[in-house]
């Protein structure tokens, strides 16, 4: 397996509560990945661990075929290393246009003076036409962001993230709010995505777990309960007790 994020043994407590016990996860470098398990497992935690938001007791993340270390990085510094996040209420610009939200998520030279002087060249443009395109949104390129429906405004802020070009997108609950329909092409904007870098999908909904068809990790308790096909986990007696039979 080519291994992208390895987290081995990873601990993290707040005020005595062990929110993640001892996990490890591992993740290939174009994978699909499901995470699930009841609230409280401890998914969120999870997340802020691999995106330097919170910083475990013990263990280690390793990131990259160089197996970087990312516990003591900033979220900057892990982000430009290549790992994007999307938090389940979208933050997009709400007074600009998708083409407008799509060009300033383009991976550029960030600093100030560079921001300030920034002119679009023609490949950007075309960049920007393919990411609309990734994510159903060629046909509203010149519409203002806050008139898309709630699915869209999802749609265009997992184009934000796919600008920046990460190796790895880490995605929270995007089927919630959404109708069948713009669940149906949530599903297939993340399948397409996972071709080509590693996705991680935290979600509620076993309806859409089921679709995405990948490999399920299932958290209880801050660690992995079972691993597998959604048919393996849902079939596992731990699974049905601390989950499933709620």
């Amino acid at each position: 397996m080519n291994t992208l994020l390895e987290v081995s043994g990873v601990t993290v407590s707040f005020d005595g509560f062990l929110a993640i016990n001892n996990l490890s996860f591992q993740i290939a470098s174009a994978e699909l990945r499901a995470v699930i398990g009841p609230n409280g497992a401890g998914k969120t935690t999870f997340m802020d661990i691999i995106t330097g938001k919170t910083r475990p007791d013990s263990g280690h993340i390793l990131w990259g075929h160089k197996s970087l270390s990312l516990i003591g990085m900033s979220e900057a510094k892990i982000a430009q290393a290549g790992i994007g996040r999307k938090f389940q209420k979208p933050t997009v610009f709400e007074d600009q246009t998708v083409q407008e939200n799509l060009m300033m998520a383009l991976r550029k030279d960030r600093a100030p003076w560079a921001v300030l002087f920034f002119k679009p060249s023609t490949s950007d443009f075309e960049r920007v036409d393919d990411l609309a395109a990734e994510i159903g949104l060629s046909d509203a390129l010149l519409r203002v962001s806050g008139e898309l429906s709630h699915g869209q405004k999802q749609w265009l802020e997992i184009g934000m993230l796919l600008a920046q070009e990460p190796q790895l997108l880490l995605v929270d609950e995007p089927a919630a709010g959404m109708t069948p329909a713009e669940r149906e092409k949530t599903t297939a904007i993340l399948v397409e995505a996972a071709k080509t870098r590693a996705v991680v999908v935290v979600e509620h909904d076993m309806e859409f777990v089921r679709r995405l068809n990948c490999k399920v990790t299932v958290l209880h308790e801050g660690a992995v309960l079972a691993e597998g096909s959604l048919d393996h986990v849902t079939k596992n007696q731990d699974v049905i007790d601390v989950y499933l039979g709620r």
